[in-house]
Order: C-alpha cells, then structure tokens, then sequence
C-alpha cells in the first residue's frame, strides 16, 4: 500500500512535470488524491512546477483543513468528483491549451464534444465528456453542476476555463489529463476535416 509519504513525494514530482510542460502556467490547476481517512490537495495560489511535500493541504473525510497550507479555493470542485464517483481516486484539473480551447468552443456537442478519434482517449476518459456551462473561477456553485455531469463521466470539460479529470490512483489521472489535451488537439486539427472516428462497436469494446 502507498503511504502518504511516498503520495506526497509523487503528487509533487507529477505535478512538476505537469507545469514544466505546460499544461499549466503560473498559479493555476489544482490537483488532489483520496486517503484512507482524507486526502490531499494542492495549495490554494501554488504553482504546480512549485510544490513543498511537507506542505501539501491535508483534508479529513469532509473535507475540513487539518493541517499544511490552505487548500486551493477550488476543494468543491474536486469534492463533487469524489462524491459522484467512488472510483475517483484522484482529482487533476488543469488550464491546459487545448481542451481548454475545446471548452471555449459553441458550436460543439455539450454532451460529448470531442469524438472517439483514437482508443488511447475512449480508455483513459469513457464514452463521455460533458462540458459543465461557465461559471465564474472560484464560485461554489459549479459543485453540484460538477457533481452531476460527474455522475455519468470520468472527466468534464468546464466552459471558458478547462478540464477536470478523474481516475482511480494519481498516475492515471495524470495520465488521462494528458490524453485529453492530446485528443483536443487532434480534434482542432482534424475539424475542418472528416476524420474517421471509431464506431461505436469499437467504443464499447473498449469500455468493457
């Protein structure tokens, strides 16, 4: 079983390379992970190439502040993916370039607005990625709007601001914030296009 310690140690190393590639700039994204009696966020205004182990926010069951820095104002955003999803191990959400171009888009399926281009992206996000409608940075009613579209998704694309992704453990949360970006770029790419999507048979086959 992996201890907090070495939980602490990996959520600082991912995160760094998160930022140092950028998919995050400055002070922005967040990015949590479920403990046995809690979980751990990062800091409210911290830079993800920028983190303390040591001063990583710790979280009870509830989500009250124990002890490290203060969490980053954005906790409900990450509470609402717990709290749909049993399987949510872990938490990222990010301002990367692309999906978060994809989430500025109006003319795309709210319900599902990149299409299965490649089985990399249909294994690391499922069959759906709703886009939750905009809400002002920071502002707690994006919750239960989060919550809900969580239900039925691993990962949701925020409007005008970017993705939220989920998995079972920290690496593959990381792994699928990755996959997304490269699935949004190759969505830009191809969109003037008519790329050859995988049927939904394939879909399925992949979701089994």
């Amino acid at each position: 079983m992996t201890t907090e310690a070495a939980l602490r140690r990996l959520l600082v190393d991912l995160a760094a390379s998160l930022f140092a590639r950028g998919f995050s700039v400055g002070s922005a994204g967040n990015i949590s992970v479920r403990l046995a009696d809690g979980y751990l966020m990062t800091p409210t205004n911290a830079s993800l190439g920028r983190l303390d182990a040591e001063r990583l926010s710790r979280l009870d069951a509830d989500f009250r502040h124990l002890d490290g820095d203060k969490p980053s104002k954005e906790v409900f955003m990450h509470r609402a993916f717990y709290t749909a999803r049993a399987d949510a191990g872990a938490v990222v959400h990010l301002h990367s370039t692309m999906a978060t171009a994809v989430a500025c888009l109006p003319d795309v399926d709210a319900g599902n607005p990149i299409p299965p281009l490649t089985p990399y992206f249909v294994m690391r996000i499922g069959g759906r990625l709703p886009i939750v409608p905009y809400y002002r940075p920071g502002d707690a009613a994006m919750g239960p709007a989060i919550e809900a579209a969580a239900r039925g998704a691993r990962a949701v694309l925020l409007a005008n601001h970017g993705p939220v992704v989920s998995a079972a453990d920290l690496t593959s949360a990381v792994y699928a914030a990755e996959e997304l970006e490269e699935a949004a770029k190759l969505f830009l790419l191809l969109r003037t296009a008519a790329p050859r999507t995988l049927t939904p048979a394939q879909v399925a086959a992949l979701l089994e």
